[in-house]
């Protein structure tokens, strides 16, 4: 885990302990040489781009080692004669090849240098071949703090599963570890112990027994795919097989439980359809229809990987069996299943070209599960569920991160995220149209890489609101915005206070006893007629991720009578 606040998997600040708004601030991070050459697109990177990755891996659970190889193939944009091929200690690069010649290279930290003999062309799609071996990093408490897991199911047998987002693919596979580059397919051919089955993503192409007492099982993503979420899972599943009528037509759903939770598993994920349904609904349709739907048992607790999303939530609802809302509606579905599932779309199909920009993966998935809880009890109970989880942010440090150096930002990105995102959804006014804008950035941005700010400009464009102070102040400050106000008789004084230079947010209020009403707050003051007996009938709608601040009102230890100032 990096020293400068890393939240691994699209879970971390699920653990963190709850905190109010206004907390100390964090130290600034300071960055390394190795955290440039990891998050940035370095002139070895950016002169070609990948195509497609044949991953071949085999698993060695009696010494905890693996061996294998990647042929990269790629596009050559420009010319370059030096390649990074990043491939994280203690593993070890044994040959790098390339039109049959074996290549040179220096390493600089986990990233190889390769020298290039052959030309490379531009336009030119060209192959280079990584074999390596070792010992990959070990999980410390995946998914937060990722590696390979070599664990044992309750009945002691192995139980294999890798979860790397944050610290890297190359953690145990060789490849250019970067998030904005991902390959068009890619092969996952994964040789386990005979008495293992392996689950990767994609589709099964292949089992083939080998003479030494392994399988290897042969996967094909037909899609773009995060080189993170390339998963080894290998353990004694059983499998349950399902299809799901959607909007691009049959899809095809596969569960793979720990043998011995067959029937537990079977009535548990009863719940992917509904949830399918409704995200469909406001998302758009699933994205990877080619490759289906699985779920996959694991001894963590849960991650995105496209295709083949890992599960550990013990077949409980809630997370771990709590609501983290504390609204009572988080107990009625299994967080792991919806969340992870939510990443599909948002974080899988839309991927963040930086990590600094993590709040497109998280913000947008924790937000679904509002709108999941909005799909089965209504909107009022969803919105119930997303400003419950304001209990959780922190705000210590901006949601952003440090863009180029593989920096994730605050955890905030997930329940601070989420409202943000719901009180944009207030804004717009229009259920109609924030549909059509959650629906129209998957299909605008289907299946690419993106940064934060194509995503914010276009649900300005598309709702028809200048949006960009809204964004700037929840996700680049740790300020939430405060609304003074001072109510003396018919005559309502208000202001925003905490909130970035220009900031001017729209927020309704009860002008009149049981209604809503509009204002449009500035910096400075503004002055509107209401109609309310008392000053305790003045309140902002809940659904506005906001502090409001009764300037009149004495503080809870005064004796003094609430006057005028």
């Amino acid at each position: 885990m990096k020293k400068y606040s890393r939240v691994l998997c699209g879970l971390a600040s699920l653990l963190m302990p709850i905190a109010v708004s206004g907390a100390q601030a964090k130290p600034a991070p300071v960055f390394s040489r190795a955290d440039t050459i990891r998050g940035s697109n370095t002139p070895q990177r950016a002169w070609w781009d990948a195509a497609f990755y044949d991953l071949h891996v085999k698993v060695n659970p009696a010494d905890s080692t693996i061996s294998g190889f990647n042929a990269i193939s790629y596009r050559v944009l420009r010319q370059g004669r030096e390649m990074q091929i990043d491939l994280q200690t203690p593993l070890v690069v044994d040959s790098i090849v390339q039109d049959g010649l074996e290549l040179g290279a220096r390493r600089d930290g986990n990233a190889f240098l390769v020298a290039l003999v052959s030309p490379q062309r531009v336009g030119a799609r060209k192959t280079i071949s990584v074999y390596y071996h070792g010992k990959p990093i070990v999980a410390k408490n995946a998914p937060w703090d990722g590696g390979f897991v070599w664990a044992l199911d309750s009945l002691a047998r192995p139980w294999i599963v890798t979860a790397v987002e944050g610290l890297g693919a190359s953690a145990f596979w060789p490849n250019k570890d970067i998030y904005s580059d991902e390959p068009d397919s890619q092969r996952v051919s994964i040789t386990v112990p005979e008495s293992l089955i392996d689950v990767s993503n994609g589709r099964l192409r292949s089992t083939t027994p080998n003479a030494d007492g392994t399988t290897t099982y042969e996967w094909f993503v037909s899609n773009p795919i995060n080189n993170y979420d390339i998963a080894v899972n290998a353990g004694h599943y059983a499998h349950i097989s399902d299809s799901y009528a959607g909007e691009r037509g049959n899809l095809t759903l596969d569960f793979y439980p720990l043998d011995y939770h067959l029937d537990t598993a079977r009535r548990h994920f009863q719940q992917v359809k509904p949830m399918l349904q409704c995200f469909e609904s406001w998302f758009g349709p699933f994205p990877w229809y080619e490759d289906g739907y699985k779920l996959v048992e694991t001894p963590h607790l849960g991650m995105e990987h496209q295709s083949a999303v890992a599960y550990g939530n013990r077949y409980m609802n809630g997370y771990r069996g709590r609501d983290r809302s504390q609204s009572g509606h988080g107990l009625l579905w299994d967080f792991i299943i919806v969340h992870e599932s939510a990443h599909e779309w948002w974080g899988n199909s839309i991927t963040m070209k930086d990590a600094a920009d993590m709040w497109i993966h998280e913000s947008f998935a924790t937000y679904a599960e509002g709108l999941y809880t909005e799909c089965q009890e209504g909107k009022k109970a969803g919105a119930e569920y997303t400003v419950g989880q304001r209990k959780n942010v922190g705000n210590a440090e901006p949601i952003v991160g440090v863009y180029g150096v593989n920096h994730e930002g605050s955890g905030d990105m997930y329940d601070k995220g989420a409202n943000m995102l719901h009180t944009i959804r207030q804004l717009v006014d229009d259920d109609s149209r924030w549909r059509g804008i959650l629906r129209g950035l998957n299909k605008t941005f289907w299946h690419q890489t993106v940064s934060g700010r194509q995503v914010e400009d276009y649900i300005s464009l598309r709702s028809g609101l200048s949006l960009n102070k809204v964004f700037d102040q929840y996700l680049r400050t740790t300020r939430i915005p405060v609304l003074e106000y001072k109510l003396e008789g018919a005559r309502l004084s208000y202001r925003w206070n905490n909130v970035v230079r220009g900031f001017g947010m729209p927020v309704r209020i009860t002008a009149s006893p049981g209604t809503f009403s509009w204002i449009k707050p500035t910096e400075s003051w503004k002055t509107a007629s209401v109609k309310l007996s008392r000053p305790e009938d003045f309140r902002v709608d809940d659904n506005f991720y906001i502090v409001a601040k009764d300037l009149l009102k004495p503080a809870p230890d005064s004796t003094t009578v609430r006057t005028a100032r």
